[in-house]
């Protein structure tokens, strides 16, 4: 496959809701597993629980990722911490006792995350993800600006400071937050085929960065160089094949979204 020539520059690996390839999806210890690998940055999705606080949760149900059932914005956040988030991904060999890993299988707030890294005093590329539709609506937004404001990552990149990142396939969602705090940088997600808004790499006004499926990518990887003409940044998910990731590094990616950032971190640094 051919692609456009450009100065080659090594994209920013970041984790796809922690290193999910390797532990429970957004638990504490797979973001801990992605910073032992190196990874530049985390992603996390977000949803609002019935009494309104942000949990990192991709589905709409519990089913798939805790022992419990029901769908996330019903359930009250007590209820939502009595599940094990964890032993749907217990490996051979693997001990599940609370010994082992206190934190292995609680249910991560967003909160909790922000707290964390926060604590690192490192410029860590935060890429939170809205979940639309929704029973909360624009709650979703509102509640995430609050809490961006306690922590104050609210006023853009500052020094020392997590990177926040706004995302959501809702263009609505993102005016939302552009309007409530418009120096949060915001990412379009957007997936499948190709879609309209990716004919000449124009962007909804005040969203200054792409997310890009990577099927969108192998089957018209011009479209990158489309979205760089007009200034935005191109994020790339889910990178997780070898070849994937090499196609986003001499398209010029910025970021690539991975749920194996041990290897993308290793492809990355070998190519170079």
């Amino acid at each position: 496959m051919s692609v456009p020539s450009r100065p080659v520059v090594r994209p920013m690996v970041v984790a796809h809701r922690g290193a999910s390839d390797e532990e429970p999806e957004h638990t504490l210890r797979a973001y801990r597993k992605a910073f032992v690998h190196g990874a530049d940055g985390v992603e996390c999705d977000v949803r609002l629980t019935a009494d309104h606080h942000l949990v990192c949760v991709h589905d709409r149900r519990v089913n798939r990722t805790s022992n419990g059932a029901g769908v996330v914005s019903t359930l009250e956040l007590a209820r939502l911490e009595e599940l094990d988030w964890a032993s749907w991904k217990v490996g051979p060999g693997e001990s599940e006792t609370p010994e082992a890993d206190p934190e292995r299988g609680h249910l991560l707030t967003l909160r909790r995350l922000l707290d964390t890294l926060v604590a690192t005093g490192e410029e860590t590329l935060t890429l939170i993800e809205t979940k639309h539709p929704t029973r909360h609506g624009d709650d979703v937004e509102k509640t995430l600006v609050q809490l961006l404001r306690h922590f104050d990552l609210d006023r853009g990149d500052q020094p020392g400071r997590p990177r926040i990142r706004v995302m959501s396939f809702s263009a609505r969602a993102l005016q939302r937050v552009h309007k409530l705090s418009p120096a949060v940088p915001l990412v379009h997600l957007v997936e499948g085929i190709v879609p309209a808004i990716a004919i000449d790499g124009s962007l909804p006004k005040g969203i200054g960065a792409v997310g890009l499926d990577v099927r969108i990518v192998r089957k018209k990887p011009k479209v990158v160089e489309r979205f760089h003409r007009q200034g935005h940044a191109v994020y790339v998910w889910t990178v997780d094949d070898e070849a994937d990731m090499d196609l986003c590094r001499e398209l010029g990616v910025q970021v690539i979204i991975t749920n194996r950032p041990g290897v993308a971190v290793d492809r990355m640094r070998a190519t170079r």
